[in-house]
């Protein structure tokens, strides 16, 4: 009797088939976490920029301490300018929630931002549209 050989002709695309999709999860899933991580050190960068620009600058001529509308306009402009989105969320503005009354006082800056996934929730359920990521910078009035 002969033995008749199987054949192994489209088995390697048929098996490419099968991984590519959790090779592409893979791959987005590494890049959307890297672009989160970068963004959440942007919020935070954005908080300490403002709390340092609210503390430090006050004028020769009649010394008063920074408005918390300059405030929050610094921490804003400090994230519009290095955050990388692909896709737009309304933002709530920065806070100041204490101010400088005086030198020592503690100045709190606390900025929050929706930070939009591309890729990941068309893929995974339960994670939603975005993902709140919050920073808080308490410094000393000077």
């Amino acid at each position: 009797m002969k033995r008749r050989r199987s054949s192994q002709k489209g088995a390697a695309a048929v098996e490419f088939a099968i991984v590519l999709l959790p090779l592409i999860l893979i791959l987005f899933g590494v890049i959307e976490f890297g672009l989160f991580m970068y963004n959440k050190q942007v919020i935070t960068n954005a908080s300490r920029e403002g709390a340092r620009y609210g503390i430090v600058y006050h004028s020769a001529v009649e010394p008063h301490y920074i408005s918390t509308g300059e405030i929050e306009q610094k921490a804003k402009d400090y994230y519009d300018k290095y955050m990388i989105t692909f896709k737009t969320v309304p933002q709530e503005d920065p806070q100041v929630l204490t101010t400088c009354q005086a030198m020592g006082d503690p100045l709190t800056v606390k900025v929050t931002y929706k930070y939009s996934f591309l890729v990941i929730p068309n893929f995974i359920l339960g994670i939603g549209q975005y993902v709140p990521i919050t920073a808080q910078t308490v410094m000393r009035c000077e």
